[in-house]
């Protein structure tokens, strides 16, 4: 009681900062500890140097399992039992694999497979079951090929992924690359032909990354060739607005799903989407 006392005595007086500052050094001492061991490990078992891959916390998994459950409208449970399926694919990841230990950037990977965030993009493909997926931003393919897993898991279904850069697409290989039409184009210039026209596009993904100017006007310009229960699926909204507000423009829902990488020392990114609520409700 008196240990009590005098501890409330000090909490109110003007010497509280002083007494409460041990503990707080304490706290973040911890913290960046945990911290700096996570980094220094990283920095001597990676060779990764931009796109980091990492998995995420188990209880980050069940948030996505319930974020991807409300996007697409779709049970939880069935939602967990895609991560399941996902998950024991050991054909995708043999496939995956072996394209990262012969791809001419090995030097700079990881011979580990890794997915991260992309569990739920396999997810959201097998719960909308689209007809015609567009990625922007293919990047090494890693993503393409994952929803190209989903793609053929459902039985039908085709992805367009487009890219600048003429070595994109390096995991987009057999049997996956059967779904996918890979165009080395800018994204823009992609939208506006007739090969976006193809079909209307009933999930999107955005991920080219470079500007929020740049993905407002890729969303502009995918507009008018979106389904109408069709999803929208970006990776910066943990960064920038755009999606959000294009979505409140056009009376859509919104959500955003934060990734907690396991063991990593980088914070992760996550998935914003956006869907036509009112059809939903």
């Amino acid at each position: 009681m008196q240990h009590s006392s005098l501890a409330r005595r000090i909490a109110a007086s003007p010497l509280a900062p002083v007494a409460a500052f041990p503990v707080r050094l304490t706290a973040v001492a911890r913290h960046n500890a945990r911290h700096l061991r996570m980094s220094a490990s990283w920095l001597l078992t990676s060779r990764e140097h931009v796109y980091y891959t990492y998995d995420l916390e188990p209880l980050n998994l069940e948030h996505l399992a319930w974020f991807i459950a409300t996007v697409a409208c779709h049970p939880v449970d069935a939602v967990r039992g895609y991560f399941a399926e996902f998950q024991t694919d050991d054909k995708l990841r043999g496939v995956v694999g072996e394209g990262l230990r012969r791809s001419s950037r090995s030097a700079t990977t990881d011979p580990v497979v890794r997915y991260g965030r992309r569990i739920g993009w396999y997810a959201i493909v097998r719960a909308l079951q689209p007809e015609f997926v567009v990625e922007t931003g293919t990047n090494r393919g890693l993503g393409s090929a994952v929803i190209a897993a989903a793609l053929l898991r459902n039985g039908h279904g085709r992805l367009t992924t487009v890219d600048l850069d003429d070595r994109s697409g390096e995991l987009i290989l057999p049997p996956y690359d059967a779904v996918i039409e890979h165009v080395v184009s800018d994204s823009l210039k992609f939208l506006a032909s007739p090969q976006a026209r193809q079909a209307p596009i009933d999930l999107l993904f955005v991920d080219t990354g470079y500007t929020a100017e740049h993905e407002r006007a890729e969303l502009v310009a995918a507009g008018p060739l979106l389904s109408a229960d069709a999803v929208v699926v970006a990776t910066k909204t943990y960064c920038w607005p755009e999606l959000q507000r294009w979505s409140e423009e056009q009376g859509r829902g919104f959500l955003h799903f934060g990734e907690k990488p396991r063991d990593h020392w980088y914070p992760g990114v996550g998935i914003g989407a956006s869907f036509p609520a009112l059809a939903r409700v």
